[in-house]
């Protein structure tokens, strides 16, 4: 790295903030989040709703879904999560004893990023630490990681190996203002979640020095802080900031850092906003829950035709999307989950050149008779990507001076002040019908 680069970004907040999104970030569209940790031990949170369709009150808290938060659910005292914990292992029983159940011992590095580059993706995030406090990578600033405890194995070492191997990005999640080892108060609110006891020097400082070890160690081209960054060292966020843009020249990062500070903006399940003049980040996991979950099955994951018309309906708008998987405390992957990910991948291998390097089109979306259509752009061509299709009779207007189909099936194709399309094969089973508008 030249000098020049070293020292395009000063830490100050106006210089960090004059970053640019990389083009690989525009590019990609598609990323893989991983819920990995003590959480996976357990694997329970009840069955409830999304994020998003009701308050988060006191009961959102004690009757959470997201089983990442088990510990914050146990600490509550009451609830669904309380009531199991004491039930299957005793009152008694401590949270950090999960890590003599976090095993890992079908833990295959290789065959997660297989799968993710099947999945066709271009980024990998997985969790190095969340709220727990748990870390998966070899810290010199705990004991308390998956080096020293539980499956003895750096984690994020041994899976950004392999996703260097696929030609993946590496993504890194933090937990930066909260962290369950500093704090013993439960949070019951979301004033709670923003302000938290353990926002204190000590833990900035904490937080600070280890988000530094994860860029100069791994130097990972999007880091993904959650909720905000302490507080307490909030004064030193820019010189952080300032050091990761020069270390990683294309790197990337989110939004929950507070004032103001990101790249991208971020929608989780369905809270936040998506915007056409700013790059977002559409997350949530293939089910309710981001950290495996065992009460979930087939019913509470999303289907691969939703998470297909998920994608299309992000990208038409700007976005990307980071999708979620929750391995078992083992390592393995849950069968259901990865199906998801490989359907959505052989939809991409044929139709992948209506989604990447593509731009919002002048207009992103329009019902029509027999289905809704989302629409995508390059220089050279215009995507009709045609979804939830009722009729096997289209008409749409021409977006360009010729038409063809991407989606391999019998149809016609008949264009002059309108495109007619008559398919001959059944729609039943068609996630999206694709046409392309050569310019």
């Amino acid at each position: 790295m030249s000098v020049l680069q070293t020292e395009q970004f000063k830490p100050t907040k106006e210089s960090v903030m004059s970053h640019q999104v990389p083009e690989w970030y525009n590019d990609c569209k598609l990323g893989i989040f991983i819920h990995f940790g003590l959480y996976s031990v357990p694997a329970y949170a009840p069955l409830g709703k999304q994020l998003g369709e009701v308050e988060l009150d006191e009961r959102w808290y004690a009757y959470n879904p997201y089983a990442e938060w088990y510990l914050n659910s146990l600490r509550i005292g009451y609830g669904p999560t309380y009531e199991h914990h004491v039930k299957t292992y005793g009152k008694d029983f401590d949270y950090n004893q999960f890590t003599e159940g976090l095993t890992c011992e079908h833990f295959n590095p290789k065959a997660w990023a297989d799968l993710f580059k099947e999945a066709g993706a271009g980024y990998v995030v997985l969790t190095t630490k969340h709220h727990e406090g748990y870390c998966l990578w070899d810290s010199q600033y705990t004991d308390f990681n998956s080096v020293k405890t539980g499956p003895k194995r750096d984690i994020l070492k041994e899976l950004n190996q392999e996703l260097k191997a696929n030609d993946l990005r590496l993504g890194v999640y933090y937990s930066g203002i909260i962290d369950w080892q500093y704090s013993k108060q439960p949070m019951m609110s979301q004033y709670q979640v923003d302000h938290p006891d353990n926002d204190t020097q000590e833990y900035a400082d904490y937080a600070f020095n280890q988000v530094k070890e994860l860029i100069d160690e791994y130097k990972p081209s999007l880091i993904w802080n959650d909720i905000l960054w302490p507080y307490a060292g909030m004064q030193r966020l820019p010189e952080l900031l300032a050091h990761y843009y020069n270390t990683v020249a294309e790197g990337v990062i989110d939004d929950r850092w507070g004032e103001g500070y990101h790249d991208y903006t971020t929608k989780e399940y369905k809270m936040g906003e998506r915007s056409l003049s700013e790059k977002w980040e559409m997350t949530r996991g293939i089910g309710h829950s981001f950290g495996y979950n065992e009460l979930e099955g087939e019913d509470e994951l999303i289907s691969s035709r939703e998470l297909i018309e998920l994608l299309i309906d992000t990208v038409a708008y700007n976005g990307n999307l980071l999708i979620n998987i929750g391995p078992k405390k083992d390592g393995s992957i849950c069968p259901l989950q990865a199906q998801r990910l490989k359907e959505l991948g052989a939809w991409l291998k044929i139709h992948g050149e209506a989604i990447y390097k593509t731009r919002p089109y002048k207009l992103q979306h329009e019902p029509i008779d027999g289905g809704e259509i989302y629409y995508t752009c390059t220089d050279e061509a215009v995507y009709a990507l045609c979804t939830k299709l009722t009729s096997r009779h289209l008409e749409l207007l021409p977006q360009g001076r010729h038409a063809e189909l991407i989606t391999p099936i019998h149809a016609s194709l008949q264009m002059d002040d309108k495109l007619v399309i008559e398919i001959e094969d059944a729609i039943e089973d068609l996630s999206a019908l694709v046409i392309k508008f050569k310019r």
